[in-house]
């Protein structure tokens, strides 16, 4: 194998990784209630999609637009639960500066207050993200739910 072959294969690892770390740095962000560490996932003009995911749960979430709003409005809507989100199965695809990751991620919502009731949403994400200096951030999501297990009404805070 040449020496250049190596390097590109190697650097397309290491790019494949910082997308999905992106992604985990999304999921801490949010089950830590740290908006620093969401927001450092996302592009200043992101866009999150969680309408597919939410309406099957019986509820309507507009898209959000910007880094800062999508942090304060994600934090804002679980404010009343203890989450947990587990990422899985990520695939990623590169192209030049720009990245496409599908991913399953199982986020688990219970009241504060309450933990002898929940809500399991196994979601799908589609994500695409453009690279920023050494790091990859999110620039489009869309959430679709997969299946739910529980109470639906944990995530109104009902």
């Amino acid at each position: 194998m040449s020496t250049t072959g190596s390097s590109t294969s190697t650097a397309a690892i290491a790019d494949k990784f910082a997308v999905v770390e992106t992604i985990y740095r999304y999921a801490a962000g949010l089950d830590l209630r740290d908006k620093g560490l969401l927001a450092s996932a996302f592009t200043d003009d992101a866009v999150a999609d969680f309408g597919p995911a939410t309406r099957k749960a019986g509820q309507e979430y507009p898209p959000v637009e910007g880094r800062e709003t999508i942090a304060a409005a994600l934090l804002a809507s679980l404010s009343h639960l203890d989450t947990t989100h587990s990422v899985s199965n990520p695939r990623v695809s590169l192209d030049g500066d720009k990245a496409h990751l599908e991913a399953i991620v199982a986020c688990q919502h219970l009241p504060r207050e309450d933990h002898s009731r929940h809500v399991l949403m196994t979601n799908r994400y589609d994500v695409a993200l453009v690279r920023s200096g050494d790091v990859w951030l999110i620039q489009h999501v869309t959430v679709d739910n997969a299946w739910t297990q529980g109470d639906p009404t944990v995530l109104a805070g009902i």
